[in-house]
């Protein structure tokens, strides 16, 4: 018994080894198993509509380059990726250049068809380089679509005023932002008495209409005002027969700076050292309060300055930053939530604890009741930078600058959500 016991064991253990060799061998001989992927980067894809700038009809060292805010786009996509990819976010731009088109594609008509375009591909972010009627266009044609617009250029108040949109948000300051930032800086040199020069174009009535605003609200006087009928003599390139009748047109007035309203640029910078008596000019010549500036190097800047410059191969300027400025509130506020979800982002950058850093010194945030960024503003010479505002001591209950442009009890906008 005992023998066929230890048989009997013997014959189960050498059956159980038959048995494993084959699964231990195929163990060996199976191949590792290939390392799981990396869940891939969720896309935002962030749209862009504007008009190249035409090429200057003579030299001019101000003239506008082509890709003017598009440089801008472009590097806050860079922005946005390298902070994106530590919560696998990744960035493209789709800009439509009015005008042009791709080989093989249509030419955008309008700015309409071009957002309509843009959306039908899926994004639901649009920066707008476009004028006050167009940026109206486009916010009625794509209401209700999910679609969220950023405007970048318009600084007309009523934008922000009576024909607000809730899905519009303004990254261009608004003219009554311009020109608070200008009166406050006249009211701290106690420059108070204005002669106030304003061009033929609607947009110049629009730039004197908010100073005159600004003048009451800071306590300046608007001493004298006159519209200018010489033409467009900063575009002359020199002297002409009305020469002597533009001096005149200065002589035997009362003030402390002359302010001009040229938005189009074509008498503004003429009025320097034109003047009867010597008066600073100031405006939308002169000294102009402005988003960006070359000059402008603390904060951060000077590093924004040099990445922006190795992209381009030129100096930043205002529309670059301000379309920057749109694309990275994107950008952060997908990285402060976490998600691409388009309803969610709009809804973070609305919200008034939202901060982008902006390289001004302080949180940059849009105001709740009219979507205007709130930021600093430069006032700068063309080789220089003067001060920015708001200036030292004017103070608000919320941020001082809330200082600039129209205030939540003033506000005319009534946001309603599409």
């Amino acid at each position: 018994m005992a023998q066929f016991r230890k048989a009997t064991l013997a014959s189960l253990g050498l059956l159980a080894s038959l048995a494993g060799m084959p699964a231990a061998r195929a163990q060996q001989q199976a191949p590792a198993a290939p390392p799981a992927a990396a869940p891939q980067a969720a896309e935002i894809r962030i749209g862009l509509i504007y008009r190249p700038a035409p090429a200057p009809s003579s030299y001019d060292a101000q003239a506008a380059p082509e890709d003017e805010g598009l440089a801008g786009a472009k590097l806050a996509i860079q922005d946005n990726t390298t902070t994106g990819r530590f919560v696998r976010q990744s960035y493209a731009l789709d800009a439509v250049a009015l005008g042009t088109a791709a080989p093989g594609e249509p030419t955008p008509q309008s700015p309409v068809e071009a957002a309509r375009g843009l959306a039908a591909k899926g994004l639901r972010f649009i920066v707008l380089a476009l004028p006050a009627d167009e940026v109206l266009a486009v916010a009625d044609a794509l209401k209700g679509s999910g679609v969220t617009l950023f405007n970048a250029a318009a600084p007309d108040d009523r934008l922000r005023g009576t024909d607000c949109r809730a899905d519009v948000f303004h990254v261009a300051p608004s003219r009554a932002m311009q020109t608070d930032a200008l009166a406050q800086f006249l009211a701290f040199m106690r420059w108070r008495k204005l002669f106030l020069i304003t061009g033929p174009q609607d947009g110049d009535k629009l730039w004197a209409e908010a100073m005159k605003r600004s003048a009451k609200k800071f306590g300046l006087q608007v001493s004298a005002e006159r519209p200018w009928t010489f033409g467009p003599l900063a575009r002359a390139r020199g002297d002409t027969p009305t020469r002597a009748e533009a001096l005149v047109f200065t002589r035997g007035l009362d003030y402390d700076v002359a302010v001009v309203a040229d938005e189009a640029g074509d008498f503004g910078d003429y009025v320097p050292f034109h003047t009867v008596d010597p008066r600073p000019v100031v405006g939308t010549q002169g000294l102009v309060p402005t988003t960006w500036h070359p000059t402008l190097e603390v904060w951060g800047a000077a590093q924004a300055q040099n990445r922006f410059r190795r992209l381009a191969g030129r100096l930043m300027r205002p529309l670059d930053y301000q379309v920057w400025a749109a694309v990275r509130a994107v950008g952060e506020a997908a990285f402060q939530k976490r998600t691409v979800d388009p309803a969610a982002l709009a809804a973070a950058i609305a919200d008034p604890a939202f901060s982008l850093p902006g390289y001004k010194g302080v949180a940059l945030s849009f105001r709740p009741w009219d979507h205007q960024l709130r930021q600093p503003l430069l006032l700068v010479q063309p080789q220089a930078l003067v001060a920015v505002a708001p200036e030292q001591g004017y103070l608000h209950q919320r941020t001082p600058l809330d200082t600039l442009g129209i205030d939540l009890p003033e506000t005319q906008c009534k946001l309603t959500k599409s």
